[in-house]
């Protein structure tokens, strides 16, 4: 094995070392936080608090909830183990299953407007970077309105003026490519904001660099050297940039997909906090977490990808 390989795979062993000890501690918090919140989930669960004290006693011991935490725990981590994320309390089906139905409309939802947002904030900042200072101000302006906006205002006013109003896309619930639009664009809103903002100090930085004047000489127009040369060296922020995101995604999901009565990973994490059905909270946040920490691995290797110096960097 060469030294460059031996570097490469020092490095992915560390960082999935850390990749497993973040989502242990997401697993972990998110195990004591659930149990520690005062209330009786399994009263809950029976619609409040009729049921007889031999009922509750029954159910608590159906579902373990009357053990100590602590075997509580250990019993958790090595379900978790075996990729098992347990039983719904109020659904009765597994966590799995019930996770995996409703993945799909999230991650469409999200990776929908993580391109929407990336392809527009790639326009609105290589165009305007360093140039019409009108036209820059003015998109700086908007950039700073849309990162700044809560994204429920965001979709109420799309519903108001697309579906209320013109009737161009279904208010709620709706499939295919006309019910995910409104949805998409409400997520995409603060996100075409951050990225055009960062991007553009990306470009603006590249374009000052001696490659870029070395580039010019050589004769490349104005969009070639902006799209092939000077965007390359904008983009290692934006790949950590995107690495971050992708949390937000999800915590942003729930809203958006409450908005517009959407089906996803959001709807049931929000029905399950109101429940109490700690299995499905538990299990959607270890796999938000799984999905983070996968991103960011990508995020780091395409650093290397990127930045060719950063591969001499010793793991």
């Amino acid at each position: 094995m060469t030294g460059s390989a031996r570097s490469v795979l020092r490095w992915l062993i560390r960082r999935i070392a850390l990749s497993a000890l973040v989502l242990l501690g997401s697993a972990t918090t998110a195990f004591l936080a659930l149990r520690l919140t005062p209330g009786d989930p399994v009263r809950v669960i029976l619609g409040g608090s009729s049921a007889t004290p031999e009922v509750l006693a029954q159910v608590r011991h159906e579902l373990g909830t009357d053990r100590p935490l602590s075997e509580q725990y250990v019993l958790f981590l090595g379900k978790l183990l075996r990729g098992d994320l347990g039983t719904s309390y109020q659904l009765r089906d597994t966590v799995s299953h019930v996770i995996g139905s409703q993945l799909r409309g999230t991650v469409e939802l999200a990776l929908t407007s993580f391109a929407l947002a990336f392809v527009v904030a790639l326009l609105l900042a290589v165009s305007t970077a360093g140039r019409w200072p009108v036209v820059r101000g003015i998109s700086t302006q908007l950039e700073l309105v849309l990162s700044s906006s809560p994204g429920f205002w965001v979709g109420v006013l799309l519903l108001t003026l697309f579906s209320f109003r013109w009737h161009v896309f279904p208010a709620a619930g709706g499939d295919g490519f006309s019910g995910l639009v409104l949805p998409a664009v409400t997520l995409a809103a603060s996100m075409v904001g951050v990225f055009a903002q960062v991007m553009r100090a990306g470009v603006e930085r590249a374009l000052e660099e001696p490659f870029v004047l070395s580039a010019r000489a050589r004769g490349s127009g104005e969009t070639a050297v902006r799209f092939r040369h000077a965007l390359r060296h904008a983009m290692v922020p934006m790949v950590t940039l995107s690495g971050w995101v992708v949390g937000t995604l999800f915590s942003g999901a729930v809203v958006v997909e409450t908005v517009f009565s959407r089906q996803g990973l959001g709807r049931v994490l929000a029905t399950a906090i109101q429940g109490r059905d700690f299995p499905v909270v538990t299990g959607v946040v270890v796999v938000s977490t799984l999905v983070f920490v996968v991103v960011n691995l990508l995020v780091d290797w395409l650093y290397r990808v990127i930045d060719p110096r950063l591969r001499e960097v010793p793991a």
